[in-house]
């Protein structure tokens, strides 16, 4: 795809973080001078100006470490990767957390957020196959079920609080089949009953 375009792959993230920079200034200034390696601007504007200021917040998402590094150092949240686990995931709170410390930044400005593929089913193992076979149709492979969270509400529920215990203040729930049924039953047998252990523990 990024030949297409005559994009090298190896400046993606140059590309990215200069393209930050320039979203930053097209945000915050009312005329944009802006010399990069990618892109130019003169005297541009950009307008209207977001409502939120300086800028609406920025969530940097991702599973390899150097994503955790650029959101601690370029935005105001991290967004766990779906396909991670939720260990993986927890490793990458605590090199978050590291950096944070590192950089002398207050951990309660900066927010986490993980997206988790779901599903309620009081049959594991129908489940189980079911779930392998939705992420095999996203990411082309099959043996990844480890990152979901799927089963009976129990199940769900105790999934779920193991991302939040992990550290995510934010849980994207992200349905794989069955949506108008899979939301009757998150709202009815788990949501709920995650909130509950949530505020039980003062979070």
């Amino acid at each position: 795809m990024f030949s297409a375009f005559e994009v090298d792959p190896a400046s993606l993230v140059a590309r990215f973080t200069e393209g930050l920079q320039l979203m930053k200034a097209c945000w915050t200034e009312p005329r944009i001078t802006f010399s990069g390696r990618f892109w130019q601007l003169e005297g541009a504007v950009m307008e209207p100006k977001p409502f939120q200021k300086p800028y609406p917040p920025l969530w940097i998402g991702g599973h390899h470490p150097a994503a955790v590094c650029r959101a601690q150092r370029y935005g105001n949240g991290f967004f766990g990767a779906g396909s991670s686990t939720t260990a993986q995931f927890a490793l990458q709170i605590r090199a978050l957390r590291a950096a944070l410390a590192e950089a002398k930044q207050d951990p309660s400005t900066f927010q986490i957020a993980k997206r988790v593929y779901i599903a309620v089913d009081d049959d594991v193992t129908r489940a189980h196959e079911r779930v392998d076979a939705a992420l095999r149709q996203i990411y082309g492979s099959s043996g990844l079920t480890a990152v979901a969270v799927y089963g009976p509400p129990s199940a769900c529920i105790s999934g779920l609080r193991e991302v939040a215990d992990a550290g995510a203040e934010f849980i994207q729930l992200r349905l794989l089949y069955d949506d108008a049924e899979q939301m009757e039953r998150l709202a009815a047998e788990v949501i709920g009953e995650v909130q509950k252990e949530t505020n039980a523990d003062g979070r």
